[in-house]
């Protein structure tokens, strides 16, 4: 196995590397939430966050993101203390340079069974970003039903 090396596409993802406040109203509330994303070398980014939920439970989510040259696609996870699924991610970034497509297939929030979701980390600036989940209608059109606001600490 050849040994991973940091590539133009990680850049990206470095510019994650930080202190974050973690603003969703239909997620935190009027509480924000804190978040720490680190980097595994130049090859692995992890996000850890955390705060108190809008029914006032604490909850922990872990996000990883990297890039796998195999397959030329940014790739991760996501789990999170309030479900039970593990969510995989394979994407790309848009041509602005500035938004990362996530794609994953999850339990429908509507209904049973499974939906498409596309997730976007986008890039205000160094330091505000969104993330917003969006799912596959049957047109084939995506429905975004959150966003969450992203801003540097210090």
């Amino acid at each position: 196995m050849k040994t991973a090396e940091v590539l133009k596409e990680h850049a990206f993802l470095e510019r994650m590397v930080g202190h974050w406040t973690v603003a969703a109203s239909d997620m935190t509330g009027d509480k924000p939430w804190q978040e720490s994303v680190r980097s595994l070398q130049g090859i692995w980014f992890v996000a850890e966050g955390a705060g108190e939920m809008t029914d006032g439970k604490q909850a922990t989510t872990i996000l990883t993101l990297g890039y796998d040259s195999s397959k030329s696609k940014y790739v991760g996870s996501w789990i999170g203390s309030m479900m039970d699924y593990m969510w995989t991610y394979e994407g790309e970034i848009e041509p602005s340079g500035n938004v990362l497509s996530l794609y994953t297939r999850g339990p429908a929030f509507e209904g049973d069974g499974l939906a498409d979701y596309r997730e976007q980390i986008a890039f205000l600036d160094d330091n505000a970003r969104t993330f917003t989940s969006s799912v596959r209608e049957a047109d084939g059109t995506w429905k975004q039903f959150m966003e969450v606001k992203y801003t540097r600490k210090g």
